[in-house]
């Protein structure tokens, strides 16, 4: 989470000591909407990938690997979300990291409640929230 910062220890965009990572080639992110009334695609202090589309949505403090779709108005504050999952409508997600290719429904709240939390997903002594594909009740899907 460090690496949303204005300065972070570790800075992936320092040319002096350059981090090669490998990511498929994607269009660029994207964000779109913009509507009075919350519907509105932003991201702020926040990393987001290729690939991405942050529709109508509010996106703080997070980072945002590859592929994922954020649909209107949801609202994502420090979290880590990865690659290929979707986050749907009207969803409020804080402290959270979201596993690869979760579907997270609309209206779903996460990171409100620690003992509603703790009933669906894992949660840290810190209070974050791991959710996975199969706490969701989706399939897994291994090797794509």
């Amino acid at each position: 989470m460090e690496l949303v910062y204005v300065n972070p220890e570790l800075n992936l965009y320092d040319q002096n000591w350059p981090i090669w990572t490998f990511q498929p080639q994607l269009p660029p992110a994207k964000f779109v909407l913009d509507e009075e009334g919350g519907r509105r695609g932003h991201a702020v202090n926040s990393m987001v990938s290729g690939g991405c589309i942050i529709s109508g949505a509010y996106v703080s403090q997070s980072l945002l690997f590859s592929d994922v779709r954020i649909e209107s108005h949801s609202k994502l504050s420090r979290c880590v979300v990865l690659p290929g999952a979707r986050i749907g409508h009207h969803c409020r997600i804080t402290n959270a990291v979201i596993d690869e290719r979760c579907t997270i429904p609309d209206n779903m709240v996460i990171g409100d409640d620690r003992a509603e939390d703790e009933r669906r997903f894992y949660v840290t002594r810190n209070g974050i929230v791991l959710v996975t594909p199969d706490m969701l009740g989706q399939e897994t899907v291994v090797g794509i």
